[in-house]
């Protein structure tokens, strides 16, 4: 990942997970069918869903979004300023460029 790629936060594990159980098409999504779907791993996906990880590429936002049905800015925020990244998921690439 470079440090020019945007990350965006997801904003409720929770609604992420209800969301993946009635889709915009009615139907449930398995983790595994929404990140073939989205266009990315399941590992992406999963820690998301568990927790372990709060941050995924705005393409995998948008991806996940898109296939749930829902606008991209429902699940996530774009981080900057008022939305940071988590410190333990900031990339070695930035912690190396900002010292």
């Amino acid at each position: 990942m470079s440090p020019s790629e945007p990350l965006y936060r997801l904003l409720n594990v929770e609604l992420l997970r209800l969301l993946m159980q009635r889709t915009g098409t009615g139907q449930s999504i398995t983790i595994r069918e929404l990140a073939k779907q989205a266009g990315c791993s399941s590992t992406a996906v999963g820690n998301l869903v568990s927790g372990r990880k709060e941050c995924v590429l705005v393409s995998t936002a948008h991806g996940i979004a898109r296939v749930i049905g829902v606008d991209v800015l429902v699940l996530f925020a774009p981080t900057g300023r008022s939305v940071p990244v988590p410190r333990a998921e900031v990339p070695i690439a930035f912690v190396r460029a900002a010292g």
